[in-house]
Protein backbone atom coordinates (compact mmCIF):
# COMPACT_ATOMS: atom_id res chain seq x y z
CA UNK A 1 0.00 0.00 0.00
CA UNK A 2 3.06 2.34 0.46
CA UNK A 3 4.19 1.38 -2.75
CA UNK A 4 0.87 1.88 -4.28
CA UNK A 5 0.42 5.57 -2.51
CA UNK A 6 3.65 6.80 -3.86
CA UNK A 7 2.90 8.31 -6.68
CA UNK A 8 0.05 9.82 -5.37
CA UNK A 9 1.99 12.36 -3.14
CA UNK A 10 5.02 12.65 -5.64
CA UNK A 11 2.96 14.19 -7.77
CA UNK A 12 1.42 16.76 -5.23
CA UNK A 13 4.60 18.62 -5.82
CA UNK A 14 6.85 17.34 -9.23
CA UNK A 15 4.79 19.36 -11.20
CA UNK A 16 6.37 22.89 -9.68
CA UNK A 17 9.93 22.20 -10.36
CA UNK A 18 8.97 21.54 -14.10
CA UNK A 19 6.54 24.82 -14.11
CA UNK A 20 9.26 26.85 -16.00
CA UNK A 21 9.77 23.76 -18.64
CA UNK A 22 5.93 23.24 -19.12
CA UNK A 23 5.23 27.22 -19.83
CA UNK A 24 7.39 27.90 -21.82
CA UNK A 25 6.85 24.65 -24.18
CA UNK A 26 3.52 25.30 -24.11
CA UNK A 27 2.54 28.73 -23.87
CA UNK A 28 0.41 28.44 -20.73
CA UNK A 29 -0.90 31.72 -18.88
CA UNK A 30 0.06 32.41 -15.00
CA UNK A 31 -3.18 30.91 -13.93
CA UNK A 32 -3.26 28.47 -16.18
CA UNK A 33 0.26 26.91 -14.72
CA UNK A 34 -0.99 27.65 -11.24
CA UNK A 35 -4.38 25.29 -12.34
CA UNK A 36 -2.26 22.57 -13.50
CA UNK A 37 -0.82 22.49 -10.15
CA UNK A 38 -4.22 23.12 -8.06
CA UNK A 39 -6.45 21.21 -10.38
CA UNK A 40 -4.88 17.95 -8.95
CA UNK A 41 -5.15 19.01 -4.82
CA UNK A 42 -8.66 20.03 -5.60
CA UNK A 43 -9.91 16.74 -7.32
CA UNK A 44 -7.87 15.10 -5.18
CA UNK A 45 -10.05 17.59 -2.28
CA UNK A 46 -13.33 17.22 -3.56
CA UNK A 47 -13.53 13.33 -4.76
CA UNK A 48 -11.54 12.25 -1.39
CA UNK A 49 -14.47 11.17 0.47
CA UNK A 50 -16.14 9.74 -2.18
CA UNK A 51 -13.16 7.34 -2.23
CA UNK A 52 -13.56 6.20 1.03
CA UNK A 53 -17.20 5.37 0.36
CA UNK A 54 -16.70 3.51 -2.54
CA UNK A 55 -13.87 1.33 -0.84
CA UNK A 56 -16.43 1.00 2.04
CA UNK A 57 -19.46 -0.38 -0.51
CA UNK A 58 -17.40 -1.56 -3.04
CA UNK A 59 -14.29 -3.55 -1.15
CA UNK A 60 -10.59 -1.48 -0.72
CA UNK A 61 -8.68 -3.69 -3.27
CA UNK A 62 -11.49 -3.44 -6.08
CA UNK A 63 -10.87 0.46 -5.20
CA UNK A 64 -7.49 0.43 -5.07
CA UNK A 65 -6.72 -1.00 -8.46
CA UNK A 66 -9.55 0.87 -9.98
CA UNK A 67 -7.70 4.02 -8.43
CA UNK A 68 -4.11 3.30 -9.87
CA UNK A 69 -5.36 2.46 -12.81
CA UNK A 70 -7.16 6.26 -13.51
CA UNK A 71 -4.75 7.83 -12.18
CA UNK A 72 -1.62 5.84 -14.32
CA UNK A 73 -3.70 6.35 -17.81
CA UNK A 74 -4.81 10.31 -17.05
CA UNK A 75 -0.42 10.39 -16.18
CA UNK A 76 -0.20 8.96 -19.63
CA UNK A 77 -2.26 11.34 -21.30
CA UNK A 78 -0.54 14.50 -18.98
CA UNK A 79 2.78 13.28 -20.45
CA UNK A 80 1.02 13.13 -23.92
CA UNK A 81 0.06 16.54 -23.73
CA UNK A 82 0.00 18.28 -27.93
CA UNK A 83 1.15 21.77 -28.07
CA UNK A 84 -1.02 24.23 -29.50
CA UNK A 85 -4.53 26.33 -28.30
CA UNK A 86 -5.91 23.10 -26.81
CA UNK A 87 -2.97 22.25 -24.59
CA UNK A 88 -3.96 24.14 -21.62
CA UNK A 89 -7.28 22.55 -20.77
CA UNK A 90 -5.74 19.33 -21.95
CA UNK A 91 -3.38 19.66 -19.00
CA UNK A 92 -5.89 20.84 -16.15
CA UNK A 93 -8.30 17.95 -17.35
CA UNK A 94 -5.88 15.39 -17.23
CA UNK A 95 -4.46 16.82 -14.11
CA UNK A 96 -7.68 16.06 -12.22
CA UNK A 97 -8.32 12.96 -13.43
CA UNK A 98 -5.30 12.09 -11.54
CA UNK A 99 -6.54 13.57 -8.55
CA UNK A 100 -9.47 11.65 -8.87
CA UNK A 101 -7.77 8.63 -9.38
CA UNK A 102 -5.46 9.46 -6.21
CA UNK A 103 -8.60 10.33 -4.05
CA UNK A 104 -10.23 6.58 -4.73
CA UNK A 105 -6.45 4.97 -4.26
CA UNK A 106 -5.31 6.74 -0.78
CA UNK A 107 -8.43 5.90 1.44
CA UNK A 108 -8.79 2.70 -0.04
CA UNK A 109 -5.04 2.02 0.81
CA UNK A 110 -5.01 3.07 4.08
CA UNK A 111 -8.06 1.07 4.89
CA UNK A 112 -5.81 -1.97 4.16
CA UNK A 113 -3.15 -0.86 6.57
CA UNK A 114 -5.69 -0.16 9.20
CA UNK A 115 -6.97 -4.11 9.00
CA UNK A 116 -3.85 -5.75 8.33
CA UNK A 117 -2.69 -4.00 12.13
CA UNK A 118 -3.76 -4.94 15.10
CA UNK A 119 -4.52 -2.49 18.00
CA UNK A 120 -1.60 -2.27 19.53
CA UNK A 121 0.98 -2.41 16.41
CA UNK A 122 -1.54 0.12 14.61
CA UNK A 123 -0.04 3.73 15.50
CA UNK A 124 2.94 2.59 14.55
CA UNK A 125 1.88 1.68 10.86
CA UNK A 126 0.17 4.53 10.89
CA UNK A 127 2.89 6.85 11.85
CA UNK A 128 4.84 5.66 9.13
CA UNK A 129 2.15 5.53 6.60
CA UNK A 130 1.71 9.33 7.32
CA UNK A 131 5.14 10.09 8.17
CA UNK A 132 6.17 8.44 4.51
CA UNK A 133 4.02 10.16 2.65
CA UNK A 134 5.37 13.64 3.66
CA UNK A 135 8.49 12.24 2.80
CA UNK A 136 7.45 11.74 -0.62
CA UNK A 137 5.55 14.81 -1.23
CA UNK A 138 8.99 16.59 -0.35
CA UNK A 139 10.93 14.21 -3.03
CA UNK A 140 8.62 15.34 -5.76
CA UNK A 141 10.70 18.48 -6.52
CA UNK A 142 13.93 16.80 -5.92
CA UNK A 143 12.64 14.00 -8.92
CA UNK A 144 11.18 16.10 -11.29
CA UNK A 145 14.29 18.29 -10.97
CA UNK A 146 16.12 15.28 -12.64
CA UNK A 147 13.40 13.87 -14.79
CA UNK A 148 12.98 18.00 -16.27
CA UNK A 149 16.62 17.20 -17.54
CA UNK A 150 15.59 15.12 -19.94
CA UNK A 151 12.32 16.18 -20.59
CA UNK A 152 9.22 17.54 -18.51
CA UNK A 153 7.11 15.22 -19.96
CA UNK A 154 9.30 12.44 -17.73
CA UNK A 155 7.62 13.52 -14.43
CA UNK A 156 4.24 11.78 -15.87
CA UNK A 157 5.69 9.08 -17.35
CA UNK A 158 7.25 7.46 -14.66
CA UNK A 159 4.18 6.92 -13.28
CA UNK A 160 3.94 4.06 -15.10
CA UNK A 161 6.70 1.45 -13.91
CA UNK A 162 5.67 2.85 -10.53
CA UNK A 163 1.33 1.70 -11.22
CA UNK A 164 2.45 -1.87 -12.51
CA UNK A 165 4.54 -3.20 -10.04
CA UNK A 166 1.80 -1.16 -7.62
CA UNK A 167 -0.90 -3.39 -8.78
CA UNK A 168 1.35 -6.64 -8.90
CA UNK A 169 2.07 -6.15 -4.50
CA UNK A 170 -1.62 -5.57 -4.55
CA UNK A 171 -2.68 -8.39 -5.97
CA UNK A 172 -0.04 -10.69 -4.29
CA UNK A 173 -1.18 -9.49 -1.11
CA UNK A 174 -4.16 -10.75 -1.55
CA UNK A 175 -6.14 -7.84 0.33
CA UNK A 176 -9.73 -9.29 0.74
CA UNK A 177 -13.17 -7.73 -0.07
CA UNK A 178 -16.17 -7.25 2.22
CA UNK A 179 -18.40 -4.55 0.33
CA UNK A 180 -21.32 -3.29 2.18
CA UNK A 181 -24.63 -3.03 0.84
CA UNK A 182 -25.47 0.50 1.52
CA UNK A 183 -26.92 3.03 -0.46
CA UNK A 184 -24.17 6.06 -2.29
CA UNK A 185 -24.65 9.07 -1.21
CA UNK A 186 -24.55 10.78 -4.60
CA UNK A 187 -26.13 14.39 -3.41
CA UNK A 188 -23.55 14.72 -0.54
CA UNK A 189 -20.74 13.87 -2.89
CA UNK A 190 -21.87 16.46 -5.56
CA UNK A 191 -22.55 18.94 -2.97
CA UNK A 192 -18.64 18.86 -1.25
CA UNK A 193 -16.87 18.95 -4.90
CA UNK A 194 -19.31 22.01 -6.31
CA UNK A 195 -18.31 23.81 -2.48
CA UNK A 196 -15.16 23.29 -3.07
CA UNK A 197 -14.57 24.01 -6.73
CA UNK A 198 -16.17 27.12 -6.62
CA UNK A 199 -14.41 28.41 -3.31
CA UNK A 200 -11.45 27.92 -4.16
CA UNK A 201 -12.20 29.13 -8.00
CA UNK A 202 -12.87 32.27 -6.89
CA UNK A 203 -9.36 32.72 -4.61
CA UNK A 204 -7.38 31.59 -7.27
CA UNK A 205 -9.21 33.96 -10.33
CA UNK A 206 -9.05 37.00 -7.89
CA UNK A 207 -6.18 38.57 -9.42
CA UNK A 208 -7.31 38.01 -13.14
CA UNK A 209 -11.23 39.43 -11.73
CA UNK A 210 -10.01 41.36 -8.75
CA UNK A 211 -11.10 41.42 -5.12
CA UNK A 212 -13.97 44.06 -5.48
CA UNK A 213 -15.37 41.70 -8.03
CA UNK A 214 -19.04 40.36 -8.10
CA UNK A 215 -17.70 37.15 -9.61
CA UNK A 216 -14.71 36.56 -7.47
CA UNK A 217 -16.96 36.93 -4.35
CA UNK A 218 -20.32 34.51 -5.76
CA UNK A 219 -17.90 32.23 -5.82
CA UNK A 220 -16.22 32.50 -2.53
CA UNK A 221 -19.41 32.92 -0.89
CA UNK A 222 -21.27 30.67 -3.33
CA UNK A 223 -18.64 27.92 -2.39
CA UNK A 224 -18.60 28.58 1.42
CA UNK A 225 -22.46 28.47 1.22
CA UNK A 226 -22.66 24.71 -0.12
CA UNK A 227 -20.27 23.38 2.16
CA UNK A 228 -21.92 24.60 4.88
CA UNK A 229 -25.01 22.64 2.83
CA UNK A 230 -23.51 20.04 2.98
CA UNK A 231 -22.63 19.86 6.43
CA UNK A 232 -26.55 20.02 7.58
CA UNK A 233 -27.40 17.75 4.50
CA UNK A 234 -24.56 14.97 6.13
CA UNK A 235 -25.93 15.72 9.35
CA UNK A 236 -30.28 14.21 8.16
CA UNK A 237 -29.12 11.38 5.59
CA UNK A 238 -28.67 8.11 6.97
CA UNK A 239 -25.84 6.63 5.31
CA UNK A 240 -23.87 10.01 4.85
CA UNK A 241 -21.26 10.48 2.64
CA UNK A 242 -18.77 11.43 5.76
CA UNK A 243 -20.19 10.74 9.19
CA UNK A 244 -19.64 14.14 11.34
CA UNK A 245 -20.09 12.45 14.46
CA UNK A 246 -16.53 12.09 14.90
CA UNK A 247 -15.83 15.66 15.23
CA UNK A 248 -17.67 15.04 18.81
CA UNK A 249 -13.77 14.24 20.36
CA UNK A 250 -12.15 18.04 20.93
CA UNK A 251 -8.95 16.47 19.99
CA UNK A 252 -10.35 15.30 16.33
CA UNK A 253 -11.30 18.38 15.67
CA UNK A 254 -8.26 19.96 16.85
CA UNK A 255 -5.68 17.66 14.89
CA UNK A 256 -8.33 18.74 11.89
CA UNK A 257 -7.67 22.33 12.39
CA UNK A 258 -4.08 22.33 13.08
CA UNK A 259 -3.65 20.00 9.93
CA UNK A 260 -5.58 22.62 7.31
CA UNK A 261 -3.02 25.45 8.64
CA UNK A 262 0.17 23.50 8.04
CA UNK A 263 -1.41 22.46 4.82
CA UNK A 264 -1.47 26.27 4.00
CA UNK A 265 1.91 26.11 3.74
CA UNK A 266 3.67 22.76 3.14
CA UNK A 267 2.00 22.31 -0.40
CA UNK A 268 2.29 25.50 -1.64
CA UNK A 269 5.88 25.66 -0.12
CA UNK A 270 7.46 23.70 -2.84
CA UNK A 271 5.74 25.77 -5.87
CA UNK A 272 6.67 29.16 -4.56
CA UNK A 273 10.01 27.97 -3.18
CA UNK A 274 11.01 26.24 -6.77
CA UNK A 275 9.84 29.02 -8.72
CA UNK A 276 11.52 31.95 -6.42
CA UNK A 277 14.87 30.23 -6.87
CA UNK A 278 14.74 30.29 -10.55
CA UNK A 279 13.46 33.83 -11.02
CA UNK A 280 15.46 35.40 -7.83
CA UNK A 281 18.04 33.02 -7.70
CA UNK A 282 18.43 32.00 -11.12
CA UNK A 283 18.79 28.89 -10.29
CA UNK A 284 18.12 25.87 -12.93
CA UNK A 285 15.74 23.39 -12.06
CA UNK A 286 18.03 21.09 -10.60
CA UNK A 287 19.66 23.67 -8.18
CA UNK A 288 16.13 24.71 -7.29
CA UNK A 289 15.28 21.28 -5.85
CA UNK A 290 18.12 21.09 -4.08
CA UNK A 291 17.63 24.32 -2.68
CA UNK A 292 14.56 22.29 -1.69
CA UNK A 293 16.32 19.52 -0.14
CA UNK A 294 17.03 21.21 3.15
CA UNK A 295 13.81 21.68 4.10
CA UNK A 296 13.20 18.33 3.50
CA UNK A 297 15.78 17.28 5.70
CA UNK A 298 14.44 19.51 8.52
CA UNK A 299 11.38 17.43 7.85
CA UNK A 300 12.49 14.09 7.27
CA UNK A 301 14.14 14.25 10.85
CA UNK A 302 11.84 15.83 13.11
CA UNK A 303 8.98 13.45 11.42
CA UNK A 304 10.78 10.73 13.14
CA UNK A 305 11.34 12.30 16.32
CA UNK A 306 7.45 13.72 16.21
CA UNK A 307 6.46 10.49 16.38
CA UNK A 308 8.43 9.40 19.41
CA UNK A 309 6.90 12.36 20.99
CA UNK A 310 3.37 10.88 19.89
CA UNK A 311 3.96 7.28 21.43
CA UNK A 312 5.38 8.78 24.80
CA UNK A 313 3.55 11.87 25.42
CA UNK A 314 0.49 12.15 22.52
CA UNK A 315 0.24 14.18 20.41
CA UNK A 316 -0.35 18.15 21.81
CA UNK A 317 3.75 18.87 22.79
CA UNK A 318 4.48 17.28 18.93
CA UNK A 319 1.98 19.95 17.55
CA UNK A 320 2.47 22.97 19.53
CA UNK A 321 6.50 22.29 18.72
CA UNK A 322 5.92 22.09 15.27
CA UNK A 323 3.92 25.37 15.15
CA UNK A 324 6.65 27.15 17.19
CA UNK A 325 9.54 26.09 14.68
CA UNK A 326 7.11 26.23 11.57
CA UNK A 327 6.12 29.67 12.15
CA UNK A 328 9.63 30.88 13.40
CA UNK A 329 11.06 28.92 10.76
CA UNK A 330 9.29 30.88 7.47
CA UNK A 331 9.44 34.12 9.12
CA UNK A 332 13.31 34.01 9.22
CA UNK A 333 13.34 32.38 5.71
CA UNK A 334 10.94 35.07 4.16
CA UNK A 335 13.50 37.76 5.95
CA UNK A 336 16.48 36.37 4.12
CA UNK A 337 14.89 36.29 0.81
CA UNK A 338 16.18 39.58 -0.44
CA UNK A 339 19.58 38.62 -0.05
CA UNK A 340 19.40 36.17 -3.01
CA UNK A 341 21.88 33.31 -1.97
CA UNK A 342 20.98 29.96 -0.82
CA UNK A 343 23.77 30.20 1.55
CA UNK A 344 22.05 32.30 3.89
CA UNK A 345 18.53 30.59 3.51
CA UNK A 346 19.49 27.05 4.38
CA UNK A 347 19.27 27.03 8.01
CA UNK A 348 15.30 29.00 8.01
CA UNK A 349 14.55 26.14 5.06
CA UNK A 350 15.47 23.50 7.71
CA UNK A 351 13.72 24.88 10.59
CA UNK A 352 10.77 25.50 8.61
CA UNK A 353 10.59 22.03 7.22
CA UNK A 354 11.04 20.99 10.90
CA UNK A 355 7.84 22.77 11.84
CA UNK A 356 5.83 21.00 9.21
CA UNK A 357 7.53 17.53 10.19
CA UNK A 358 6.76 17.65 13.44
CA UNK A 359 3.26 18.12 12.43
CA UNK A 360 2.22 16.25 9.83
CA UNK A 361 2.34 12.77 10.90
CA UNK A 362 1.59 13.43 14.82
CA UNK A 363 -1.73 14.99 13.99
CA UNK A 364 -2.76 12.70 10.86
CA UNK A 365 -2.10 9.71 13.12
CA UNK A 366 -3.56 11.21 16.53
CA UNK A 367 -6.71 11.89 14.04
CA UNK A 368 -6.91 8.05 12.91
CA UNK A 369 -6.10 7.35 16.38
CA UNK A 370 -8.79 8.61 18.10
CA UNK A 371 -11.43 7.50 15.42
CA UNK A 372 -10.38 4.16 14.99
CA UNK A 373 -13.67 2.20 15.23
CA UNK A 374 -15.68 4.23 12.84
CA UNK A 375 -15.12 4.02 8.77
CA UNK A 376 -12.11 4.86 7.80
CA UNK A 377 -14.21 6.56 4.69
CA UNK A 378 -15.09 8.84 7.86
CA UNK A 379 -11.91 9.41 9.03
CA UNK A 380 -10.19 9.76 6.16
CA UNK A 381 -12.57 11.03 4.14
CA UNK A 382 -12.58 14.31 7.08
CA UNK A 383 -8.67 14.56 7.64
CA UNK A 384 -7.15 14.10 4.18
CA UNK A 385 -10.28 16.27 2.55
CA UNK A 386 -8.89 19.08 4.93
CA UNK A 387 -5.31 18.82 4.25
CA UNK A 388 -6.15 18.81 0.09
CA UNK A 389 -8.39 21.62 0.35
CA UNK A 390 -6.18 23.69 2.63
CA UNK A 391 -2.96 22.97 0.13
CA UNK A 392 -5.54 23.85 -2.53
CA UNK A 393 -6.59 27.35 -0.93
CA UNK A 394 -2.99 28.11 -0.06
CA UNK A 395 -2.24 27.47 -3.83
CA UNK A 396 -4.79 29.98 -4.66
CA UNK A 397 -4.79 32.85 -2.43
CA UNK A 398 -0.43 32.79 -2.11
CA UNK A 399 -0.31 33.39 -5.70
CA UNK A 400 -3.28 35.74 -5.67
CA UNK A 401 -0.72 37.90 -3.71
CA UNK A 402 2.41 36.87 -5.37
CA UNK A 403 1.03 38.33 -8.26
CA UNK A 404 -0.91 41.84 -6.62
CA UNK A 405 2.66 42.70 -5.19
CA UNK A 406 4.90 41.32 -8.07
CA UNK A 407 2.65 43.64 -10.40
CA UNK A 408 2.62 46.73 -7.89
CA UNK A 409 6.42 46.43 -7.40
CA UNK A 410 7.45 45.96 -11.15
CA UNK A 411 5.16 48.95 -12.19
CA UNK A 412 7.31 51.23 -9.23
CA UNK A 413 10.62 50.29 -11.20
CA UNK A 414 9.36 50.34 -14.37
CA UNK A 415 8.25 54.09 -13.62
CA UNK A 416 11.28 55.36 -12.18
CA UNK A 417 13.18 54.38 -15.44
CA UNK A 418 10.75 56.63 -17.69
CA UNK A 419 7.82 54.34 -18.81
CA UNK A 420 4.43 56.08 -18.47
CA UNK A 421 2.22 54.85 -16.42
CA UNK A 422 -0.14 52.79 -18.60
CA UNK A 423 2.76 51.21 -20.46
CA UNK A 424 4.20 50.11 -17.34
CA UNK A 425 1.41 48.14 -16.09
CA UNK A 426 0.68 46.85 -19.28
CA UNK A 427 4.44 45.38 -19.32
CA UNK A 428 4.32 44.88 -15.43
CA UNK A 429 1.23 42.79 -16.08
CA UNK A 430 2.98 40.50 -18.88
CA UNK A 431 5.96 40.25 -16.55
CA UNK A 432 3.94 38.68 -13.93
CA UNK A 433 2.30 36.09 -16.39
CA UNK A 434 6.09 34.82 -17.00
CA UNK A 435 7.72 35.16 -13.89
CA UNK A 436 4.46 33.63 -11.25
CA UNK A 437 3.76 30.75 -13.79
CA UNK A 438 7.39 30.11 -14.41
CA UNK A 439 11.08 30.63 -13.32
CA UNK A 440 11.64 32.07 -17.00
CA UNK A 441 13.89 35.31 -16.88
CA UNK A 442 15.04 35.37 -20.36
CA UNK A 443 16.14 39.52 -21.56
CA UNK A 444 13.61 40.55 -23.74
CA UNK A 445 14.10 40.83 -27.45
CA UNK A 446 13.08 43.78 -29.53
CA UNK A 447 13.51 47.28 -30.05
CA UNK A 448 10.56 49.16 -28.11
CA UNK A 449 10.72 51.20 -25.24
CA UNK A 450 9.09 48.28 -23.47
CA UNK A 451 11.75 45.79 -24.44
CA UNK A 452 14.87 48.40 -23.69
CA UNK A 453 13.28 49.20 -20.21
CA UNK A 454 12.94 45.47 -19.38
CA UNK A 455 16.95 44.56 -20.37
CA UNK A 456 17.76 47.14 -18.36
CA UNK A 457 16.04 46.36 -14.88
CA UNK A 458 16.18 42.92 -15.25
CA UNK A 459 17.76 43.04 -11.99
CA UNK A 460 15.58 45.59 -10.25
CA UNK A 461 12.94 42.84 -11.40
CA UNK A 462 14.28 39.73 -9.78
CA UNK A 463 14.64 41.83 -6.43
CA UNK A 464 11.25 43.09 -6.98
CA UNK A 465 10.36 39.10 -7.51
CA UNK A 466 11.93 38.46 -3.93
CA UNK A 467 9.87 41.13 -2.38
CA UNK A 468 6.62 39.83 -3.43
CA UNK A 469 8.18 36.18 -1.68
CA UNK A 470 8.57 37.49 1.27
CA UNK A 471 4.83 38.29 1.40
CA UNK A 472 3.88 35.29 0.70
CA UNK A 473 6.32 33.50 2.72
CA UNK A 474 4.94 35.69 6.06
CA UNK A 475 1.84 34.79 5.27
CA UNK A 476 3.29 30.97 5.47
CA UNK A 477 4.33 31.84 9.02
CA UNK A 478 1.37 33.46 9.72
CA UNK A 479 -0.70 30.10 9.00
CA UNK A 480 1.66 27.92 11.27
CA UNK A 481 1.07 30.63 14.16
CA UNK A 482 -2.82 29.77 13.51
CA UNK A 483 -2.05 26.38 13.96
CA UNK A 484 -0.24 26.97 17.56
CA UNK A 485 -3.76 28.75 18.67
CA UNK A 486 -5.35 25.26 17.26
CA UNK A 487 -2.96 22.77 19.02
CA UNK A 488 -3.02 24.86 22.63
CA UNK A 489 -6.99 23.61 22.48
CA UNK A 490 -5.50 19.64 21.90
CA UNK A 491 -6.80 18.36 25.30
CA UNK A 492 -3.54 16.10 24.92
CA UNK A 493 -2.68 12.53 26.50
CA UNK A 494 -2.27 9.35 24.22
CA UNK A 495 -4.74 6.57 23.10
CA UNK A 496 -4.44 3.23 24.88
CA UNK A 497 -7.07 1.39 22.86
CA UNK A 498 -8.87 1.84 19.86
CA UNK A 499 -12.44 3.28 20.45
CA UNK A 500 -15.71 0.61 20.47
CA UNK A 501 -17.20 1.04 16.90
CA UNK A 502 -20.51 2.82 16.53
CA UNK A 503 -23.39 1.02 15.28
CA UNK A 504 -23.70 0.77 11.73
CA UNK A 505 -19.99 1.56 11.02
CA UNK A 506 -18.43 -1.41 8.57
CA UNK A 507 -16.48 -3.68 10.28
CA UNK A 508 -12.66 -4.05 9.74
CA UNK A 509 -11.54 -5.76 6.54
CA UNK A 510 -9.35 -9.39 7.49
CA UNK A 511 -6.06 -9.70 6.17
CA UNK A 512 -5.90 -13.80 4.57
Amino acid sequence: MLFAVAMTFIDQTIVAIAAPDVVHELGLSTSGMQWVVNAYLLALAAFFALGGRLADLLGPRRVVIAGTLVFVISSVLCGCVPEGDLAQTWLIVFRATQGLGAALLFPAALAVVVAVFPVERRGRALALFFGLSGALTAVGPLLGGWLTAWTWRAIFWVNVPVAIVAIVLTLMARVADRPRRESLDVPGAVLIAVGMGLSVLGFQQAWAWGWDSPATWACVVGGLAVLAGFVRYERRVRHPLVNLRVFRDPAFTADVAVLFFAMLAFVPLFFFASVYAQVSLSASPNQAALFLLYFFAGFALASQWGGRILDRRGARPALKLGAVLGAVGFALWAGEMTDLSMHYQWPYAALAGAGIGFILAPASTDAVNRSIGASYGEVTGITQTVRNYAASVGLAVYGTVLTHVTTDKVVSTLRSRGLPQEEAEDVARQVTEAVTGSGDTRVPEGGGAAAESMRDVMTAVRMDFAEANQWVFYGMAIALGLAFLCALRHPGGRVETAPSSPEGIRPEVPAR
